[in-house]
């Protein structure tokens, strides 16, 4: 069993700090799916080294190829390389939980706004989203892609993906990525800056790949003979399982499992639905305010938990099952160019998402445009805090409506 050595550059940390810095990303990484990315390697690459850049490239790969809430997926194997099972898990509550709270409560105070103001606050925590990506995307490409062959992959890998909003266009890019790695990234790369390295080995693996095939295929079976309880679970555990793309290719899903199912009505999902788009943390936290809503003879803080770890639980163990396995791969000096080149191709996949959805989403405007970039200098320039570039596009779009 190959174990975690830390390093000088990587040491090992603690859940407890582990919680605590999670905790803060999820109550300030607002965006969406794309944009926790960038908070993600702000935080974690950038400020605090815990991985490098190589490997946050190859995490996020990872979870791009799974079914599953990627950013979630990602800080869930941030969390299990930096403390062990236990960071894993504090990882994961501490970025979802602040969401999975606010939801309904955000979603019941919002209408009390004056209109123009909840649209204003929204907007300014949009326009952070493009500032925090903009700079995660200019580092990985300056530490991922120091040469032509690698500038090359990139820019042809975001072309290819801005010109098709297909899903299984992005394992493409990353395929196609590996392939030009393997003949025009030779020698490029550091195999010790490579490794994934978790405490435990592939036999585990198997055994979480085996725990998600179980419920995956059993749930259904047992539930075709019993309602109630377990029904919500399957119906939460299917849409985590099977679902590529993320938090915003689940909620129409889900809309069409629970409205239609007669579970509730559409209204009260729309509203939820609209709030989701707006609270920092996963869009999957969404599930804790079905959950809510949902009738049964249960409380309902009991079947939002219940939801939300349902809707979790298959994209976990899928990516916890993968490490062992990729720990292995990425040790092979082939393998060392082809995530080379999967690195640049990631890079393009981000640039892309830059621009749809994450830009052309949220500025609309010179005056928009002009608060970007006087947020870009805070973080870029003047090293400040995010949460000082957060304060001032909130605070710039808020000014508009006051006077």
């Amino acid at each position: 069993m190959t174990q975690f050595q830390p390093t000088a550059q990587h040491p090992r940390g603690n859940p407890l700090e582990v919680l605590m810095i999670f905790l803060k990303l999820g109550l300030t990484s607002f965006g969406g799916p794309i944009a926790h990315l960038g908070y993600f390697h702000k935080e974690l690459v950038t400020r605090r080294r815990w991985v490098s850049d190589s490997q946050f490239s190859q995490l996020l790969t990872i979870c791009q190829f799974l079914p599953g809430p990627a950013s979630s997926q990602l800080g869930f194997a941030l969390g299990l390389m930096r403390a062990g099972w236990l960071g894993a898990l504090a990882a994961f509550v501490a970025f979802t939980l602040p969401s999975a709270l606010i939801l309904t409560g955000f979603a019941a105070f919002l209408p009390y706004l004056p209109l123009s103001t909840g649209t204003a606050v929204i907007h300014g925590l949009k326009l952070v989203a493009v500032v925090v990506v903009t700079d995660a995307v200019l580092t990985m490409l300056k530490n991922l892609c120091p040469d032509a062959s690698r500038k090359s992959i990139a820019i042809f890998s975001a072309c290819l993906l801005l010109l098709t909003s297909a899903v299984w266009v992005q394992w493409l890019v990353l395929i196609i990525g590996a392939l030009a790695g393997v003949n025009f990234c030779r020698g490029t790369t550091t195999l010790a800056d490579n490794t994934i390295a978790v405490g435990y080995g592939k036999q585990t693996g198997f055994l979480l790949f085996s725990a998600f095939l179980i419920l995956l295929i059993g749930l259904p079976m047992i539930t075709s003979h019993h309602s109630g309880l377990l029904t919500i679970i399957n119906l939460f555990y299917q849409a985590g399982a099977l679902v590529f793309g993320g938090g915003h290719v689940v909620l129409p899903l889900l809309q069409d499992s629970i409205v239609s199912g007669g579970w509730m009505s559409n209204e009260t999902f729309l509203a939820g639905y609209g709030a989701a788009q707006a609270v920092p943390g996963p869009m999957f936290a969404f599930s804790a305010y079905l959950g809510a809503f949902m009738p049964t003879s249960y409380h309902s803080t009991v079947i939002a938990g219940v939801a939300l770890l349902a809707i979790f639980l298959p994209g976990l163990l899928l990516v916890a099952a993968a490490l062992p396995t990729w720990q292995l791969f990425s040790r092979n000096a082939l393998a060392a160019s082809a995530i080379a080149g999967i690195n640049a191709a990631v890079v393009g996949l981000l640039g892309a998402a830059l621009y749809d959805p994450v830009f052309i989403s949220s500025v609309t405007s010179a005056q928009d445009f002009a608060i970007c970039i006087i947020a870009f200098g805070l973080l870029r320039i003047w090293r400040v805090s995010p949460l000082v570039a957060i304060g001032w596009c909130v605070l710039a779009s808020l000014l508009p409506t006051a006077l």
